[in-house]
């Protein structure tokens, strides 16, 4: 009975010691951004655990002030730690859906600025730090050879529900939140401009370059947001990219909406 407890512990042992050499080798060899337990790094490249470490600043619905107040105060330092100025902006509260918690407002430093200046809750902000370094700006420089002066959008902040419905059944927009930024096109340094509206296609001023550019910001954002539609999507986003932190995920890849009408035809 002795020997047997003995054998025991003595693989338990072996077996801790076996973790700790694995949990070692991981943080020798193993990317930062592909490990949960490593801090997020805003200025590394998109990893398998980056998603985790953003979601670690969603605040719950139910939350306590003091919880939002330290997750957004948490969030924030993360932000200025990467060389971005963000002050906390006032959160919102109209008795009902919309609600918006852990706002701020990102106001300078190392991040293409938003026109306009808009609030939004602290974990999209991350996302988008994310999403400028590590896909736009890049993107920007080799497709189009400028790097960006700003990015234009349509707001983030709006009391309604998906697709403006009426219907009290209806699932809120992230909108209501703050929790989804649209954006129209951007600014480049030499003046340029490339729109969804304009450009998506390729037939824009910004020429076909235009349109790789904007399907290579896509494609980034697939990795950075949870939910990002598109001019392929509908209607409703012929204009602009809709890019959100929801709880769910979707990214509208395509077809485009001309080659599903076209196929709809031809089945019918």
């Amino acid at each position: 009975m002795k020997r047997d407890v003995a054998d025991f512990w003595n693989l338990l042992w072996e077996a801790t010691l076996g973790l700790c050499a694995l949990f070692a080798l991981l943080n020798l060899f193993a990317p930062p951004q592909d490990l949960p337990w490593v801090p997020l790094d805003l200025n590394r490249p998109i990893g398998s655990a980056t998603g985790t470490k953003v979601a670690a600043f969603d605040i719950a619905r139910t939350a306590a002030p003091d919880q939002v107040e330290a997750t957004t105060e948490a969030c924030m330092a993360a932000l200025r730690g990467a060389d971005v100025q963000v002050e906390r902006a006032e959160d919102t509260d109209d008795g009902g859906f919309c609600q918006v918690r852990g706002a701020v407002r990102i106001t300078g430093g190392d991040v293409t600025p938003l026109s306009p200046s808009v609030v939004m809750t602290c974990p999209l902000a991350v996302r988008y730090v994310l999403w400028d370094r590590q896909v736009l700006r890049p993107a920007a420089t080799e497709v189009m050879g400028s790097d960006v002066a700003r990015v234009d959008n349509l707001g983030t902040y709006s009391c309604r529900r998906v697709y403006g419905s009426v219907d009290a059944s209806a699932r809120p927009s992230e909108h209501a939140r703050a929790n989804a930024l649209d954006v129209a096109g951007l600014t480049l340094e030499d003046g340029r401009k490339v729109t969804l509206l304009g450009d998506w296609d390729g037939a824009g001023p910004a020429g076909g370059d235009g349109a790789v550019l904007l399907k290579r910001l896509r494609d980034g954002a697939c990795r950075v947001f949870s939910t990002v539609l598109t001019p392929d999507y509908n209607d409703a986003h012929k204009d602009h990219f809709h890019l959100d932190a929801a709880s769910y995920r979707l990214c509208a890849t395509g077809p485009s909406r001309t080659r599903r009408a076209a196929a709809d035809s031809e089945s019918g």
